[in-house]
């Protein structure tokens, strides 16, 4: 295979590259120039700098959509994560993430806008990937919805609200304006699906019952939360006609209540995250279960088979990692208990990798499959694509080439992300980056991560587009 743009040298070549897309497979020299894929196949000549990967396969960089790299409530402890764009960044490259969608809280006194603009300065000193920015709607005030419109002008195509917080349905009807006018701006809403009042329900029982100990984590936060807030979700995307996205879906009932959508034609895409593939609630059992909390909690053996099917079957559309780092000890904290656990990991540097090896290597899933869920995907429905999630002449070029012999020991405590622990830690991962590139820069060799902080770029994203 061989497609050219122009004559001028190559600032970067790969070498014997098995490139992998979401069509197929093959074997071609890539060759890069100003940042971008200027040629696959064919005659090169010299370059800059070249590398040979051996044929190892070669997928498009990862985009994950969903991070936190940045204090959803500025000065509160309770809500202060280990990482930062820094070394979130540093993680993500290290395991082949090369552009990062950022969840953005606005201060209590600012506006959405105002959070967009504190982030993106943050980001822009601080970031080594690639990044874009979620407006997140904590507050439907008449301010931040007039702000919705100008934003997405500006290249921030979605918005993102929580139905697990106790104020959503006192303005539900803002919410769904929110939704309308996203819709009309080529926009995507992403909805975290949880029933608010179900879960306080729930922990009043516990509370009651004298259950609150951090193993009931999983029955203060139950399936039928998440199941009845995502059919929410799903209708709010049938009536308004808004492109949603379920984020870290959960449960396999609650990817049921996708399916029964996308059946009649409703544009909702589903999310997962590592935790629900490779844990299960068994671990809230362990003396220091609270160390694996998230929202929603692990699930069952099942749920975990339903998602992986999910994910072959092309129901799931995209892995994100909803990396929102503690320090072990803030996660085991005994002032928290099962009714107010704090809820996050650190995945960021081990996403992919253990995709690649639980799922690639075991045949579980294809390359091809992969390639979709953690690049492709995401690029298309946040208005990334085809600059981002893919390698074709004309994209950026973000490339990761994976080492299958490589095999690592979890250890969150030596590895880039400043969380101390790993919820995988002691596992043995097969599969990782040998090198990463992005926008035709190294960034990774040989495991070690060489970006300096600051080269990441905001990316401009255009309207949503379909999968």
């Amino acid at each position: 295979m061989s497609r050219q743009a122009g004559g001028e040298p190559m600032t970067l070549i790969v070498r014997n590259a098995a490139v992998v897309t979401v069509g197929g497979r093959f074997h071609a020299d890539i060759g890069v120039r100003d940042g971008r894929i200027a040629q696959i196949g064919g005659a090169m000549g010299k370059a800059e700098r070249e590398f040979d990967a051996e044929g190892r396969p070669v997928t498009p960089g990862g985009v994950d959509a969903h991070v936190h790299l940045t204090d959803p409530i500025p000065g509160d402890a309770n809500f202060h994560w280990a990482d930062d764009f820094e070394s979130g960044t540093r993680a993500a490259l290290a395991g082949g993430i090369t552009t990062v969608g950022n969840m953005s809280f606005a201060a209590p006194d600012g506006t959405i806008a105002d959070g967009i603009r504190h982030d993106d300065e943050l980001a822009g000193a601080l970031s080594l990937a690639d990044y874009f920015l979620h407006p997140v709607l904590l507050q439907p005030s008449e301010e931040n919805i007039a702000c919705i419109a100008p934003l997405h002008e500006a290249g921030h195509t979605s918005i993102k609200f929580f139905l697990s917080f106790n104020n959503f349905d006192r303005h539900v009807q803002d919410f769904l304006t929110a939704m309308r006018i996203a819709k009309a701006h080529g926009g995507i809403a992403l909805i975290h699906c949880e029933d608010a009042a179900i879960m306080d329900c729930c922990c009043t029982i516990l509370r009651e019952a004298g259950r609150t100990d951090p193993r009931f984590y999983p029955e203060a936060r139950p399936v039928q939360s998440e199941v009845v807030a995502t059919q929410r979700a799903v209708g709010f995307a049938e009536t308004t006609g808004c492109p949603t996205y379920v984020v870290h879906l959960a449960s396999a009932r609650a990817l049921e209540a996708c399916h029964d959508g996308r059946r009649r034609g409703v544009p909702v895409y589903v999310e997962t995250r590592p935790i629900y593939l490779h844990l299960t609630r068994q671990r809230f059992e362990d003396e220091d279960g609270a160390k694996y909390a998230g929202a929603p909690p692990l699930r069952e053996q099942a749920d975990v088979d339903a998602l992986w099917a999910g994910v072959s079957f092309g129901n799931v559309d995209t892995l994100a990692s909803d990396h929102a780092p503690w320090l072990l000890a803030e996660k085991l904290d005994p002032a928290f208990d099962a009714t107010n656990l704090r809820q996050g990991v650190a995945d960021l540097e081990t996403s992919m990798p253990m995709l690649y090896g639980a799922g690639v290597l075991t045949g579980r899933i294809t390359l091809e499959q992969f390639v979709a869920v953690t690049a492709t995907n995401p690029a298309k429905l946040f208005g990334l694509y085809p600059r981002k999630g893919a390698v074709a002449v004309g994209t950026d070029a973000d490339l990761v080439v994976w080492d299958d012999d490589r095999v690592r020991t979890i250890d969150g405590a030596s590895m880039h992300s400043r969380a101390d622990y790993s919820p995988y830690d002691g596992f043995e991962v097969r599969g990782w980056p040998k090198w990463v590139v992005s926008r035709g820069e190294v960034v990774v060799e040989g495991g070690i991560v060489v970006a300096k902080k600051g080269r990441g770029k905001l990316v401009w994203r255009g309207r949503h587009r379909g999968i």
